[in-house]
């Protein structure tokens, strides 16, 4: 453990980290706290769920968008408006409730593209921050399992906030996007960054062969995350028991925080694009053995191991985005990964209805294998693009 505890010596890094997590818990807590809310007005599930799937694509539509803006303009000219505007979204929500519909709908929508891209800023920040290339890995290791308690705290938070009232859950929600922007964009390192000067072009980050083919790898592990969520509330009902549901979502992130810790704890030879194709075939195959849905307490020891390799994959990944990345586009390029992920999460979760409706809770829980096997397939295929010197081709 010493590596991590010598980059959070680092002036700023400690606070860096813990005030992206704090601005970052809307993001645990959003979709919970809409549909608690419309139940609460009356809304039916459909409603609810349609909602709530508006703020996720609409997060992911926003992340590059406002990305692309900060690698023009610096971080807190984006940040603060960012994160006001998403807790307006929230608070309009929490006034007119789910009707008018329109209202609604436009609620949720600012809400989720007006997120601020902390965890893309972050990352931009570590390389100017900390002291060479290790330490910026175990940053990307802790961070990416360090996200894991955003879906464990969040949520409980919207239920403590929703024994008052639901509307009190959208604004806890949304000051607390505001809470954690202040403590990064008023830190010296926020301040004063500054992107690279930029090659023109509209694609940006997407110039990139690699980074194109990472995206996709890592949109197909967003499926089987979104399989995941929706699979275990399945297998929960089938079982019988109200807490399966959360149990196994408590395993597979304690399965990524573990996995994730270990795996920035130490550096590692060789380069991370040959590393890549090892990790994700590790994901895929702690993901195939979920389909056998066996009883709660093996299934238990599977949700952990399926979540083993998740953080050192992303960790990995977010190593190759700074080399992919042409000049000037390195925050657009991480929020790219963020929208890719959140992207193929909403998919997952429409694979699992299917499967569900198919084959049972073996066939919602297939989708999360397939997933794994996709991510790793198109990354074997794509290989040669994740090779160093793809962003300098791609730019040139």
């Amino acid at each position: 453990m010493h590596g991590y505890v010598v980059f959070l010596r680092r002036p700023y890094a400690a606070r860096l980290l813990g005030g992206t997590l704090l601005g970052r818990l809307p993001n645990g807590m959003g979709m919970l706290a809409v549909v608690l809310h419309v139940r609460a007005d009356g809304g039916g599930y459909p409603l609810a769920g349609t909602l709530a799937a508006i703020l996720g694509l609409a997060t992911a539509a926003g992340q590059p968008v406002l990305g692309r803006v900060m690698d023009r303009c610096g971080q807190p000219p984006v940040l603060l408006p960012a994160a006001c505007a998403a807790a307006a979204g929230f608070a309009l929500l929490a006034a007119a409730g789910a009707d008018p519909l329109p209202v609604a709908v436009a609620a949720v929508f600012v809400a989720g593209f007006a997120t601020p891209p902390l965890e893309a800023g972050l990352r931009a920040l570590w390389p100017d921050v900390l002291d060479g290339p290790e330490q910026v890995e175990a940053a990307y290791a802790l961070d990416a399992a360090a996200q894991e308690i955003l879906f464990t705290v969040g949520p409980l938070l919207v239920v403590a906030a929703a024994a008052v009232n639901t509307e009190t859950a959208l604004l806890l929600t949304g000051v607390l996007g505001i809470a954690g922007t202040l403590v990064v964009s008023l830190s010296g390192p926020s301040r004063r960054w500054r992107g690279e000067p930029r090659a023109a072009g509209w694609a940006g980050p997407l110039r990139s062969p690699g980074l194109r083919v990472l995206l996709l790898s890592l949109a197909c592990a967003g499926i089987a995350l979104g399989v995941y969520a929706v699979a275990v509330v399945a297998y929960a009902e089938e079982q019988g028991s109200g807490l399966a549901s959360g149990l196994l979502l408590a395993c597979m992130a304690g399965g990524a925080l573990t996995g994730g810790i270990c795996y920035g704890a130490r550096p590692w030879a060789g380069e991370p694009h040959r590393r890549l194709p090892w990790l994700l075939a590790a994901l895929a195959a702690g993901y195939l053995p979920l389909v056998l849905a066996p009883a709660l307490p093996v299934m238990s020891v599977l949700a952990f191991v399926s979540g083993v390799f998740l953080a050192p994959v992303l960790a990995c990944s977010f190593t190759l985005v700074d080399r992919l990345a042409p000049a000037g586009t390195v925050t657009e390029a991480f929020a790219w990964v963020v929208a890719a992920v959140g992207a193929g999460g909403s998919l997952g979760s429409f694979v699992a209805g299917v499967g569900q409706d198919a084959a049972g809770v073996p066939g919602a829980f297939a989708g999360a294998g397939a997933g794994g096997v996709l991510a790793l397939a198109l990354c074997l295929l794509g290989g040669r693009a994740l090779r160093p010197g793809t962003a300098a081709v791609a730019t040139a």
